[in-house]
């Protein structure tokens, strides 16, 4: 399993709604409202480091009130 963590930056206005479509795409474990720089950060899990690009590029970043995006890859898990 591949994880990938989206520093997301949406409209203020849209927060609560742009995280609710968000959580509901394909590949999208949760989604967290955050304080600092970013407004989101979105926990992305899937099998394949091609299917990073499918949820980020192609569904992601196209949800109405996204106005930027930051994504990192996780090399290891630590608990």
């Amino acid at each position: 399993m591949i994880t990938a963590i989206v520093f997301v930056k949406a409209d203020v206005a849209r927060i609560p709604e742009v995280a609710e479509v968000i959580a509901a795409l394909d590949g999208v474990s949760e989604v967290y409202s955050v304080t600092g720089q970013i407004d989101l950060i979105a926990m992305i899990r899937v099998s394949k480091h091609e299917d990073i690009a499918a949820v980020v590029a192609d569904s992601l970043n196209k949800v109405e009130g996204v106005t930027s995006t930051e994504t990192h890859i996780a090399f290891r898990t630590f608990s």
